[in-house]
């Protein structure tokens, strides 16, 4: 997958980063040349150039690339025009960051994919990394239902997925099981690693270090968080 990342503040850069680390070809895209020297090392390729200018864009052959995050936050103007322009050169998929709900508006009606507003998904994050700590990862992948890592804790710790009743009394789906597997090394020193079930069956055990994989309707899980949360 090649991903083009134009912005390169904080959220651009880290997004950038992070798609390289998981196998994504990035080109990092910026019109400050330190912020592009800062990541050159970390992405496939890092260019600095203005992103309104066709002729710039046309020169990393931006067409070719399978998706474009607009990460640019403190420039509405230039944002607007980044994604005005992915859509005439033929991007398919542009992401796009949105400061304000007027912002986000306006992305989206000028051809924008999808909009992240940023500092509401983090507000959506924080709190619930108050209300469940249980939680380690949580994706929205269509509106109202998620899939979540978690750890269920000690009321069901030795149960069978059947005898958890996590899907008869939550009407949530255990899609994996991340196990810690000790071993011993070599050296002959003790160590663990990671296993992972992903079509588990009903008389599989829940243990103690398992991180659970749910997916299902989200008010079903705040149902399950406040289980968790009281025991």
């Amino acid at each position: 997958m090649i991903v083009a990342v134009i912005g390169l503040g904080t959220f651009g850069s880290k997004t950038a980063a992070r798609l390289f680390e998981k196998g994504a070809e990035v080109i990092a895209i910026d019109r400050n040349d330190a912020l592009v020297e800062k990541i050159k090392d970390r992405v496939t390729h890092a260019v600095a150039m203005d992103v309104t200018e066709e002729r710039s864009l046309r020169s990393v052959n931006i067409s070719d690339v399978d998706v474009a995050v607009v990460a640019i936050g403190d420039n509405i103007e230039i944002s607007i025009l980044a994604v005005a322009m992915l859509r005439k050169l033929g991007v398919a998929r542009v992401i796009a960051r949105a400061t304000n709900p007027l912002q986000k508006h306006v992305l989206r009606e000028i051809g924008a994919s999808e909009v992240i507003l940023v500092e509401e998904e983090m507000g959506e994050i924080i709190a619930s990394q108050i209300v469940a700590p249980h939680v380690l990862q949580r994706y929205n992948f269509a509106a109202g239902y998620s899939i979540v890592e978690l750890k269920l804790g000690k009321r069901y710790e030795g149960k069978t997925l059947v005898e958890s009743k996590i899907r008869q009394n939550y009407s949530l789906n255990i899609v994996a099981l991340q196990k810690r597997i000790p071993y011993i090394t070599e050296e002959g020193k003790s160590a663990y690693k990671i296993e992972i079930n992903d079509a588990p069956m009903p008389m599989d055990i829940i243990d103690p270090d398992d991180i659970v994989v749910l997916v299902g309707n989200d008010k079903n899980f705040n149902l399950l968080f406040q289980e968790l949360a009281e025991n």
